[in-house]
Protein backbone atom coordinates (compact mmCIF):
# COMPACT_ATOMS: atom_id res chain seq x y z
CA UNK A 1 0.00 0.00 0.00
CA UNK A 2 1.33 3.39 -0.94
CA UNK A 3 1.02 6.14 1.66
CA UNK A 4 0.35 9.52 0.07
CA UNK A 5 0.26 13.03 1.50
CA UNK A 6 -3.50 13.04 0.91
CA UNK A 7 -3.88 9.88 2.98
CA UNK A 8 -1.83 11.41 5.83
CA UNK A 9 -3.97 14.57 5.62
CA UNK A 10 -7.17 12.50 5.72
CA UNK A 11 -6.03 10.46 8.73
CA UNK A 12 -4.86 13.64 10.48
CA UNK A 13 -8.26 15.24 9.82
CA UNK A 14 -10.08 12.21 11.28
CA UNK A 15 -7.85 12.35 14.37
CA UNK A 16 -8.20 16.14 14.57
CA UNK A 17 -4.43 16.59 14.20
CA UNK A 18 -2.31 18.83 12.02
CA UNK A 19 1.05 17.93 10.50
CA UNK A 20 3.22 20.27 8.46
CA UNK A 21 6.59 19.83 6.73
CA UNK A 22 9.00 17.49 8.48
CA UNK A 23 6.34 16.28 10.92
CA UNK A 24 4.14 15.12 8.04
CA UNK A 25 7.06 13.24 6.48
CA UNK A 26 7.84 11.61 9.85
CA UNK A 27 4.23 10.46 10.20
CA UNK A 28 4.29 9.18 6.65
CA UNK A 29 7.47 7.18 7.36
CA UNK A 30 5.92 5.77 10.56
CA UNK A 31 2.80 4.67 8.68
CA UNK A 32 4.96 2.93 6.06
CA UNK A 33 6.80 1.07 8.86
CA UNK A 34 3.51 0.06 10.51
CA UNK A 35 2.08 -1.27 7.27
CA UNK A 36 5.31 -3.15 6.60
CA UNK A 37 5.10 -4.77 10.02
CA UNK A 38 1.47 -5.80 9.47
CA UNK A 39 2.47 -7.28 6.09
CA UNK A 40 5.08 -9.40 7.89
CA UNK A 41 2.40 -10.67 10.26
CA UNK A 42 0.18 -11.69 7.37
CA UNK A 43 2.98 -13.94 6.06
CA UNK A 44 3.13 -16.01 9.27
CA UNK A 45 1.76 -19.54 8.85
CA UNK A 46 -1.12 -19.90 11.31
CA UNK A 47 -2.50 -23.14 9.91
CA UNK A 48 -3.66 -25.37 12.78
CA UNK A 49 -3.28 -22.66 15.43
CA UNK A 50 -6.43 -22.22 17.46
CA UNK A 51 -7.51 -18.65 18.20
CA UNK A 52 -6.90 -17.40 21.73
CA UNK A 53 -9.81 -16.43 23.89
CA UNK A 54 -7.72 -15.57 26.95
CA UNK A 55 -4.08 -14.53 27.04
CA UNK A 56 -3.25 -16.68 30.09
CA UNK A 57 -4.17 -20.09 31.41
CA UNK A 58 -5.54 -18.58 34.64
CA UNK A 59 -9.21 -19.18 35.22
CA UNK A 60 -11.40 -16.78 37.20
CA UNK A 61 -8.73 -14.91 39.11
CA UNK A 62 -11.29 -12.31 40.14
CA UNK A 63 -12.42 -12.05 43.72
CA UNK A 64 -15.88 -13.13 44.76
CA UNK A 65 -18.57 -10.47 44.66
CA UNK A 66 -19.46 -9.70 48.25
CA UNK A 67 -22.05 -7.13 49.24
CA UNK A 68 -20.81 -4.94 52.04
CA UNK A 69 -21.56 -1.39 53.05
CA UNK A 70 -18.52 0.84 52.81
CA UNK A 71 -20.11 4.23 53.47
CA UNK A 72 -23.66 5.21 54.26
CA UNK A 73 -25.81 7.40 52.07
CA UNK A 74 -25.54 10.22 54.60
CA UNK A 75 -21.72 9.98 54.57
CA UNK A 76 -21.70 10.09 50.77
CA UNK A 77 -23.92 13.16 50.69
CA UNK A 78 -21.99 14.91 53.47
CA UNK A 79 -19.27 16.31 51.18
CA UNK A 80 -21.51 16.98 48.17
CA UNK A 81 -21.75 20.69 47.32
CA UNK A 82 -25.45 20.35 46.46
CA UNK A 83 -27.83 17.66 47.68
CA UNK A 84 -31.27 17.17 49.08
CA UNK A 85 -32.24 14.56 51.66
CA UNK A 86 -31.58 11.57 49.36
CA UNK A 87 -29.79 12.57 46.15
CA UNK A 88 -26.84 14.48 44.72
CA UNK A 89 -27.92 17.61 42.89
CA UNK A 90 -26.06 19.14 39.97
CA UNK A 91 -26.52 22.26 37.90
CA UNK A 92 -28.60 21.92 34.79
CA UNK A 93 -26.38 20.84 31.90
CA UNK A 94 -28.78 20.57 28.99
CA UNK A 95 -31.12 23.30 27.86
CA UNK A 96 -34.44 22.39 26.33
Amino acid sequence: MKITDEMVDHIAHLARLEFEGDKKEAVKADLIKIIGFVDQLSQVDTEGVEPLIFMTESINVLREDEVKETITQAQALKNAPFHDSDYFKIHKVLKK
